[in-house]
């Protein structure tokens, strides 16, 4: 049985995983940089990095690189389906880029990982409040997330 300290951790470097993806994810998008190109600069000199002072955790290496590989592979699947989850008049290339991210990210996460929806909910949720601590973003990213997991996995939400 795991140390309930080892844990945390582990669940503390999975988040970091996830915010780090969803930087890199804008990055990609933001300065035409290639996947080859974003993972080994994160990888070098974000993890663990030191700003204003306070060292940043280290991600967990293995899931930051499948969400950022799962996001590009399946990007088209993920943009549909928030698509869907979005007002009419809001397309995925209307939003705020950092929210288009991090709907990738989590998007990436739904359709090509076994996490339980509920957790990646509650996940991005979390990074949408670390972006934006002042603003409604948090509630609307439940929502598309909420109706995004619907759409990936049904079953998940059975009672």
């Amino acid at each position: 049985m795991k140390k309930p300290a080892r844990d945390a951790a582990a669940r503390q470097r999975r988040s970091a995983a996830r915010l780090y993806a969803v930087q890199a994810l804008f990055q990609m998008e933001a300065a035409g940089q290639s996947l080859d190109s974003v993972v080994p600069e994160f990888e070098t000199h974000r993890f663990g990095a030191i700003y204003n002072g306070e060292e940043m955790i280290d991600g967990d290496v293995d899931l930051f690189r499948t969400l950022l590989g799962d996001a590009v592979t399946h990007q088209a699947r993920i943009d549909q389906m928030t698509d869907r989850a979005l007002v009419a008049k809001w397309p995925i290339d209307r939003i705020d880029p950092t929210l288009r991210a991090l709907f990738r990210a989590a998007g990436a996460e739904l359709v090509a990982r076994d996490t339980p929806p509920r957790v990646v909910i509650t996940e991005f949720v979390d990074v949408a409040r670390a972006f934006f601590p002042e603003g409604k973003e948090a509630g609307f990213v439940n929502a598309v997330l909420d109706h995004m997991a619907r759409e990936a996995n049904p079953g998940a939400f059975a009672v």
